[in-house]
């Protein structure tokens, strides 16, 4: 056996670096994702008209924490074969060797279905069905279907991401309402913008392994244009939500400053010219995503100050 055999990583095995550590299978729930799920689901959950146990509630956002971890593990467990081939994702528990496909699989699914029982029993079987529906659209439908089929795989798989704040709202409510819908619609639109800045500064990333993102399929002066569009139409739905039951004067003032960045930001990219060099290009493109990260927190953080002020008879804009 070659010392190269020795030393690459295998799907069906450990890999180079021995026993698996806590930390690897930890890394298969995307942490960094179920940090936005935790966020806009208890914005979602404390910005309802209905007050929730603290217990109740704490109870209700670590599972469904955990569902979002479990849809990342089986995300995982189904890219493997492209997360190996980007450089974004080749360190990834998988494909480096340190956790086996199998093993991704059963952690996968033995989480969904904790997180929904267990989300269930601790608040009402509609949010837990909401997050059973979350789970297996983003893992069926866009992470098995949509992501390799159609350039168009962000847009309608970005439903998954926006999900959480509704689960949030269903847990404290037992059901949908306008508000919640609103949220859904703050991150679904910010999805797309979001995820293609990302696709321009690693679209070689995607070129490799053959994943249909607009800037391969159509290229990158297509994915500007789409950028700038959906900015322009995420900037008039958030600042249309200040003046909804969830909104308020203080997250309009975040709202008009955010998002005059982010169209500035947007524009900024879309008149790029494609004959510059792809060191500046991949500067703004990088700025813009960085300021995508910060966007929708500080928005869904706006949101969860005028629920507290609210609740103190001091919110929205009695």
């Amino acid at each position: 056996m070659s010392d190269a055999s020795i030393n690459s990583p295998d799907f069906s095995g450990r890999g180079f670096d021995g026993e698996a550590q806590f930390g690897d299978f930890f890394a298969l729930l995307k942490p960094r994702v179920m940090t936005l799920v935790v966020f806009t689901a208890a914005v979602g959950l404390f910005a309802s008209p209905v007050h929730v146990h603290p217990f109740v509630a704490f109870c209700a956002i670590l599972f469904i924490a955990v569902g979002g971890g479990a849809s990342g593990a089986l995300n995982m467990w189904w890219d493997a074969d492209i997360d190996a081939v980007m450089k974004r994702t080749a360190r990834r528990p998988i494909p480096s060797g340190k956790v086996t496909e199998q093993e991704a699989l059963g952690i996968g699914l033995a989480l969904s279905g904790f997180s929904v029982v267990f989300l269930g029993l601790a608040s009402n079987w509609f949010a837990a069905g909401l997050l059973a529906f979350t789970i297996f659209f983003y893992v069926v439908v866009y992470t098995m279907w949509l992501k390799r089929w159609t350039p168009q795989n962000i847009v309608i798989g970005g439903a998954a991401g926006a999900f959480p704040p509704m689960i949030g709202w269903a847990v404290a409510t037992g059901g949908i309402s306008i508000e919640s819908v609103l949220m859904f619609c703050l991150t679904f639109m910010w999805t797309p913008p979001h995820f293609w800045a990302l696709a321009l500064f690693i679209r070689k990333d995607y070129d490799h392994a053959g994943v249909p993102m607009l800037t391969v399929t159509h290229g990158r002066r297509s994915a500007r244009n789409h950028i700038l569009v959906y900015t322009l139409l995420l900037a008039a739905l958030a600042l249309a939500t200040a003046f909804t039951s969830v909104g308020g004067p203080i997250y309009l003032a975040v709202a008009i400053v955010l998002n005059t960045l982010f169209v500035k930001g947007a524009y900024d990219i879309w008149r790029r010219d494609e004959d510059m060099s792809e060191t500046d290009n991949f500067l703004t493109e990088k700025k813009f995503f960085k300021l995508s990260l910060l966007y929708l927190f500080a928005h869904f953080g706006a949101i969860l100050i005028e629920a507290i002020l609210t609740r103190m008879g001091m919110g929205g804009w009695s």
